[in-house]
C-alpha cells in the first residue's frame, strides 16, 4: 500500500476507535459520575442518551459538508471538535455544563466514522477497499465492545473519572498535527450550495424520533408506547422527515443540492442496503449484554467476566477484516450472507447449548466473527455504488444514521426481556420448593419473590448475593436456582432476537442482490436502447 494511503488509514483507525470507545467508555463510572454531581440515575443517563443524540444529528451533516468541504477540512474540524469537547467535560463545574460538553463531544465523534470510510472509498483502489472499510469497522466494533472494561480500567488505575476524558485530548491533538501532514485531499467538491435549512429539518426529526425511543420502557413496552411522550415525539418526528423528504424533493436540479439524494432513496437496493444497516446496528446493541450474562447467568466474578469478553472482541476484529477482504474477492452480498448465517448459529447456540464458559467462549467467536464481517466493508461499499462522487459522503452517512437508530432502540427491547422474565420469580420459586417438598409459610414466599421484583442488570448480582446468606441450605440452593432460571429466562429472549435480526440481515442481504442484478440489466437495457 502507498505511503500516502497507508498514513491517512492509520489516522482515520485511530480516530474512528477514539470516537467510537467514549460511548462505552462512561458506562463503567455512571455510578460516580452522579455521586460526584450529585444527580439521580436518571439525570445521570442522560450522558450516554445526549451523546447518543449527537452522534446520530452529527452523521448526516459531516457527511454531507465532507462533500462540499472536503475530508481532510472536515476531519480536522471533527478531531478538534472532539478534543475540546473531552477537555470540557473533563473540566466541567456543573452537570449542565457537563451535557452541553457531552454534546460538543459527541458532535465531533459522529463524523469521523463516516468521513474516513468516504475517504476509502473515493481514494483507495476498488481490489483494496474492503479490506480498509473492514479495518475501520474492526475498529469501531472493538471500540464499542471493549469501552467498557476499558474504562474500569482507567477508573480503578487512576481513581478519577475526569481521566476518562482527558486521555482524548493529546490523541485528538496529535491526530490533528499528524492530519495536517499526512492527509492529502484531491477531492472534487461539491459546489451547490449548501441546503442549510434541509439539515436543520432532518436534525430537528431525527432529534425528535431518537427522544421518542428513549421514552419507552422496556418492562412495559404496550403502556411506554401509548405515552405521550413516545407517541407525540415520534409522530412529530415522523412528520417531519415526511417534511423533509419533499423539501429535498423539490431541490433536485436546483442550484442547491438537497442533503439527501431522493433519487437515491428512489432506488430499492439502496432502500433495503439502509435496512440492512439497521439490523446490523440492532445486533450490535445485543452484543453489549453479553457480559452481563457472563457475570449473571455463568456466575463469573465482575473482576473476571471482562476478560472472558476478549475473544468476542478480538473475534469481531478479526471478523471485520475477514470481511472486508471478502468483499474484495467475493463482493459485498456474498459477505453478508456469511456474515448472517454466522451471527445467528453463534446467538443460537445461547439458549440451547451454553451453560459452561468454554461453550460461552465458541459461541461468542461465531457471533464475533458474524457481527464483525457486516461491520464498515459491506454495508458501505453497497451503499456507495450508485451515490456518485458527490455523494459518497452522504451515503455512508445515511446508512450510518439508520445504524445509530437501531442501537439507540434496540437496548430498550433487549433490557425489557430481562426486566420481565422476573415477573417469573414468584412461579420458578414456587416450583422448585414445591418439587423439593420443601414448605414456606406464604409470607415468606412472596418476601422472596417480591425482594427482586424488576431486577436487572447488576441487580442480579445483588440478589443472588442477599439469597447465599440464607442459613437454610435446602430453601437457599432452591432460590439460587430459581434467580438462575429466570436469569436464563430472560437472556434466552434476547438472543432469541438476535437471531432473527442475524436471519433478517442474510435476507435482506439476498434480497438486496437480486435487485442489484435487476437494475443493472435494467441499466444495460437502457445504454443498448439509446
Amino acid at each position: 500500500m502507498q505511503k500516502q494511503m497507508k498514513w491517512p488509514l492509520i489516522l482515520f483507525a485511530i480516530g474512528v476507535f477514539m470516537a467510537a470507545l467514549d460511548n462505552g467508555i462512561i458506562t463503567s463510572s455512571l455510578t460516580t459520575l452522579n455521586a460526584s454531581f450529585g444527580v439521580s440515575p436518571t439525570w445521570g443517563a442522560w450522558t450516554i442518551t445526549l451523546y447518543t443524540l449527537g452522534l446520530a444529528v452529527s452523521v448526516p451533516i459531516a457527511g454531507k459538508l465532507s462533500d462540499r468541504y472536503g475530508r481532510k477540512k472536515l476531519f480536522l474540524i471533527e478531531v478538534a471538535l472532539f478534543g475540546i469537547g473531552s477537555l470540557l467535560v473533563a473540566l466541567s463545574p456543573s452537570f449542565s455544563f457537563f451535557l452541553i460538553a457531552r454534546v460538543i463531544q459527541a458532535l465531533g465523534g459522529g463524523g469521523i466514522f463516516i468521513i474516513a470510510s468516504s475517504y476509502v472509498l473515493s481514494k483507495f483502489p476498488a481490489e483494496r477497499q474492503g479490506t480498509a472499510l473492514g479495518l475501520l469497522g474492526g475498529m469501531n466494533g472493538i471500540a464499542a465492545i471493549l469501552g467498557p472494561n476499558i474504562g474500569a480500567f482507567i477508573l480503578d488505575l487512576t481513581g478519577n473519572w475526569h481521566w476518562l476524558f482527558l486521555i482524548n485530548v493529546p490523541i485528538a491533538i496529535l491526530l490533528f498535527i499528524a492530519g495536517i501532514r499526512f492527509i492529502h485531499e484531491e477531492q472534487e467538491l461539491n459546489r451547490a450550495a449548501v441546503d442549510w435549512s434541509g439539515i436543520t429539518v432532518l436534525t430537528l426529526g431525527v432529534l425528535s424520533l431518537m427522544y421518542s425511543f428513549s421514552n419507552l420502557d422496556g418492562v412495559d413496552m404496550l403502556q411506554s408506547l401509548a405515552s405521550p411522550m413516545f407517541y407525540g415525539f415520534f409522530l412529530a418526528g415522523v412528520i417531519i422527515l415526511v417534511i423533509f423528504y419533499f423539501l429535498e424533493k423539490r431541490l433536485e436540479g436546483s442550484q442547491r443540492e438537497p442533503v439527501v439524494s431522493t433519487q437515491l432513496l428512489g432506488i430499492a437496493s439502496f432502500r433495503w442496503t439502509l435496512l440492512i444497516a439497521f439490523f446490523s446496528g440492532a445486533i450490535l446493541a445485543s452484543v453489549i449484554f453479553i457480559p452481563g450474562f457472563v457475570e449473571q447467568y455463568l456466575g463469573v466474578s465482575s473482576t473476571a467476566s471482562g476478560y472472558w469478553f476478549t475473544p468476542l472482541a478480538l473475534a469481531s476484529g478479526i471478523g471485520a477484516g475477514g470481511g472486508g477482504y471478502l468483499v474484495d474477492r467475493k463482493g459485498p452480498i456474498w459477505t453478508l450472507s456469511v456474515a448472517g448465517i454466522l451471527s445467528a448459529i453463534g446467538f443460537l447456540l445461547f439458549p440451547l447449548w451454553v451453560e459452561h464458559i468454554w461453550q460461552f467462549v465458541i459461541a461468542s467467536i461465531l457471533v464475533g466473527i458474524g457481527f464483525g464481517m457486516m461491520l464498515g466493508a459491506p454495508v458501505n461499499v453497497l451503499v456507495t455504488e450508485q451515490a456518485g462522487e458527490n455523494n459518497k459522503g452522504i451515503a455512508v452517512a445515511t446508512s450510518s444514521l439508520f445504524r445509530q437508530m437501531a442501537m439507540a432502540i434496540a437496548p430498550t427491547i433487549f433490557a425489557g426481556f430481562l426486566a420481565r422474565s422476573f415477573s417469573n420469580l414468584g412461579s420458578n420459586i414456587q416450583t422448585g420448593l414445591a418439587d423439593q417438598g420443601i414448605q414456606v409459610p406464604p409470607e415468606a414466599l412472596q418476601q422472596y419473590a417480591s425482594g427482586a421484583g424488576g431486577a436487572s442488570g447488576s441487580d442480579v448480582t445483588s440478589l443472588t448475593e442477599g439469597v447465599s446468606q440464607i442459613p437454610d441450605s435446602g430453601i437457599r440452593d432452591v432460590l439460587l436456582e430459581a434467580v438462575h432460571q429466570t436469569t436464563g429466562q430472560g437472556y434466552n429472549g434476547l438472543f432469541w432476537s438476535a437471531v432473527i435480526f442475524s436471519v433478517l440481515t442474510l435476507a435482506a442481504a439476498l434480497i438486496t442482490g437480486r435487485l442489484r442484478k435487476r437494475e443493472r440489466n435494467k441499466d444495460l437495457n437502457t445504454v443498448s436502447t439509446n
